[in-house]
């Protein structure tokens, strides 16, 4: 796996720590999102963790043209707690999910190992636009519900949500909070990285 991220400390404890996570052989890193694109192609790692903030080319942007040029990719954002907007880019251009930088070594380890099983499945975990995966852990949506976190999905406000569904902003957000409930998280970028764990969108 490839750790992105232009902190050096934190490189290297993300490093240490998801170094005895099963199915890991390997732990490379990086300091910037220009370094990413530069090596991925060559080095193909199964995973890459990409900080959301840093110099130059921001973690989003990396994110969007490695994933755009690689599809096959699995990028997960390496996240604090002021970054939700950006997290919710980065699903929306490419990401799988996300990480926040203060959680526990279990929690790092766990996302880690789910991310690879996800990479390992390749394109057979893909799902075409529009279609739900199966399964009983799948939130029963509206469409009005789904428009909501579609719009989400691509980076809209609440504002330009409600524009394009001729839906007053107050509206948006009684139905935000009605999918934020049923998919049991608690803002816009967990909603999406539900989103498209679940299938819902894409």
């Amino acid at each position: 796996m490839l750790i992105c991220d232009d902190q050096r400390p934190v490189r290297d404890g993300l490093a240490r720590c998801v170094a005895s996570v099963p199915g890991v052989a390997r732990v490379d890193t990086a300091a910037s999102g220009e370094e990413v694109l530069a090596r991925w192609p060559l080095e193909r790692q199964d995973l890459v963790l990409m900080d959301v903030q840093m110099p130059g080319m921001g973690g989003v942007e990396a994110t969007r043209r490695l994933t755009r040029e690689h599809p096959e990719v699995t990028v997960v954002m390496l996240t604090g707690a002021a970054d939700r907007e950006a997290v919710a880019a980065a699903i929306a251009g490419g990401a799988r999910g996300f990480l926040q930088k203060e959680v526990s070594r279990e929690e790092v380890a766990a996302t880690v190992a789910n991310a690879l099983t996800i990479s390992s499945l390749g394109a057979e975990a893909a799902v075409a636009p529009g279609q739900r995966r199966g399964g009983p852990d799948v939130p029963d949506l509206t469409q009005r519900e789904l428009q909501v976190l579609t719009g989400m999905a691509g980076g809209k406000s609440n504002a330009q949500i409600g524009r394009d569904l001729f839906l007053s902003e107050d509206t948006i957000k009684t139905h935000a909070r009605r999918l934020f409930r049923k998919l049991e998280v608690g803002d816009r970028a967990e909603a999406v990285a539900a989103g498209f764990r679940h299938g819902l969108v894409s």
